[in-house]
């Protein structure tokens, strides 16, 4: 089943697209690469979430940010691409969590992008290179920010 079609099947409904704060495009593709920008909860242009983990937001809280992040991205990869089924694998991702002084649980907080990974693409195409770090802040004090690089089908 290819991603468009597990979308339906789990009853996934991806956001519009948002678009850029500042001077950058949401995605660029170089020949079989897909590098996508940094996105946090930020809708209609403002933060649907804020604050510190460990402190404002629990480590659970802060994976279901993470899950809609992940929402986000996909939304901007659906707009770039068409289609979703046009992605081969998703390769490497960097998780930035706002976190509280003492703070440690970000692999868990970024667990709730890649968990979503996998589930629309597969154990095989979603499960990826990671890196999950914590930030002293993040724009707009949103409590996580995750960028991606994708191989996909090139035109």
């Amino acid at each position: 089943m290819g991603a468009e079609a597990t979308l339906i099947a789990r009853n996934i409904t991806l956001p519009a697209p948002g678009k850029p704060a500042a001077n950058y495009v949401g995605a660029v593709q170089v020949g079989s690469l897909l590098f996508v920008s940094g996105h946090g909860p930020i809708r209609d242009g403002k933060a649907t979430v804020t604050g510190k983990v460990g402190k404002d937001l629990t480590t659970e809280q802060a994976y279901q940010v993470a899950r809609e992040v992940g929402l986000l991205l996909l939304a901007t990869v659906k707009a770039q691409l068409g289609s979703l089924d046009r992605v081969k694998r998703v390769v490497k991702v960097l998780g930035m969590v706002a976190s509280a002084e003492g703070y440690g649980e970000q692999p868990w907080v970024i667990n709730g992008f890649s968990d979503l990974m996998v589930e629309v693409f597969g154990e095989m195409n979603g499960k990826h290179a990671r890196s999950a770090v914590g930030m002293a802040e993040l724009p707009r004090g949103i409590p996580v920010e995750i960028e991606m690089i994708l191989e996909v089908e090139e035109k």
